[in-house]
């Protein structure tokens, strides 16, 4: 048992409900009215969130996915699938397996229509009129809030289809396959849907819990290698926030994983998932209704450089930048230690992760994007910023100079300059 493992053993729990309510569970206070008869009623609402990993999940583990679509009372459920063309394209026996899938257990659920596939990364978030299409698919298909739409992709388009999924009837069950490094790691096990508009990230989107999510090792095994090293981003974001055993693992491992060695990457994608949903389940505020967003930590800038470079770059990459430049932004204000600071950075590198790029220095359009940061989430600015590997503060107010100072500082660390941190 590794460190990481040893520091986690309370919560991670291989295939397990990760949290389980019932009707009982909902606590409500009652506060009587006053003489305006003004009620102010604190409630929560029990929610499910269902995380399974497997090897083959159309194949020799195909009863974790059939048991998580549940019968509509007598009658089997309507399971509508959604690929995302990249893997589609990727594993051209996909769909034969699904068919195959499906068929084996028609007592259980049925695949009214065609299996539809959407247009993989972020063009499928940049097209509003996309979700136009895929609620006519919803519609034709008769599918209730007792029917399952079963999305297959990568972040964007589990994004995308997540928003049409979350409108279609308020709120249609959904169940994620995430294909990337990315989404199993982070943002397919979220409570969040969107497409981008305005020219701006996740502009338009909804919060909703997915009915599940599965994480299968055979999904990752045609990933191109520029999108499988860029996932883990979000790895070294999230041990930087949460867990020191976590990042040390991840940076003892980095160049494995860069290479794509299983017996090192799968571990880390399976912490890295069940730290971004301890978050969500226990953190306390799942629909960012606070002032901070922590699993926002170096967003504030990889958001901007994704529009700023058209999409060029992608969200991982984008992500990585923003960690390194954060990172060494806390060392040069926030305290920080510096040598922790320079083993973020070596371990982004290792991971093979580019840490430049031209759209980084237009410092204009770039720092642009602290206002869009805020007024996504409104109120005053709030950014993650950290203290040391695994604790974090929360700052209000960004240096421009030290900032600048800070970028310069990791570009000169990408041209191969020792003395930058």
């Amino acid at each position: 048992m590794d460190r990481c493992e040893r520091s986690r053993r309370v919560t991670l729990l291989p295939t397990a409900d990760l949290l389980t309510a019932s009707t009982s569970d909902c606590n409500m206070t009652y506060t009587p009215s006053d003489a305006t008869g003004h009620h102010d009623i604190a409630f929560q609402v029990p929610f499910v969130h269902r995380l399974r990993f497997t090897e083959d999940v159309f194949g020799s583990d195909q009863e974790v996915l059939a048991n998580l679509l549940e019968p509509s009372g007598d009658q089997p459920a309507r399971v509508q699938f959604w690929l995302d063309e990249h893997i589609a394209q990727a594993q051209p026996d996909l769909k034969t397996r699904i068919r195959t899938f499906v068929s084996s257990h028609a007592d259980r659920f049925s695949m009214p229509g065609n299996i539809q596939t959407v247009p993989g990364g972020e063009t499928v978030k940049n097209d509003i009129h996309i979700i136009e299409r895929m609620l006519k698919c919803i519609h034709a298909a008769d599918l209730d809030r007792r029917s399952y739409v079963v999305v297959i992709g990568g972040g964007a388009v589990l994004d995308a289809i997540g928003f049409a999924a979350a409108i279609a009837h308020r709120g249609i069950r959904l169940v994620r396959l995430p294909t990337t490094t990315l989404a199993q790691g982070d943002s397919g096990v979220g409570v969040k849907n969107s497409v981008n508009l305005f020219q701006k990230k996740n502009w338009i989107g909804t919060f909703a819990v997915p009915w599940a999510v599965v994480n299968d090792q055979t999904m990752l095994s045609t990933l191109p290698d520029r999108d499988f090293r860029c996932g883990f981003s979000e790895s070294v974001k999230v041990s930087l926030l949460k867990d020191r055993d976590c990042f040390e693992q991840l940076c003892d491992n980095a160049e494995r994983i860069r290479v794509r060695d299983m017996t090192a990457a799968w571990p880390v994608l399976q912490w890295s998932a069940q730290l971004h949903l301890d978050h969500i389940t226990r953190g306390g505020d799942p629909f960012e209704a606070l002032e901070a967003r922590p699993l926002d930590f170096g967003h504030w800038s990889a958001h901007k450089m994704e529009v700023m470079s058209n999409f060029e770059l992608r969200h991982g990459e984008a992500v990585g930048i923003g960690v390194a430049v954060d990172t060494v932004y806390s060392s040069l204000v926030h305290g920080f230690p510096r040598e922790d600071a320079r083993r973020v950075l070596d371990c982004l590198r290792n991971l093979g992760l580019t840490l430049d790029h031209p759209c980084l220095h237009d410092t204009r359009p770039l720092f642009d994007g602290l206002e869009e940061f805020r007024q996504h989430l409104g109120g005053r600015l709030t950014l993650t910023m950290l203290e040391q590997v695994g604790s974090k503060i929360d700052v209000h107010e960004v240096d421009h100079g030290r900032m600048c100072d800070a970028i310069e500082r990791v570009a000169s660390f990408v041209r191969g300059e020792t003395a930058v941190i």
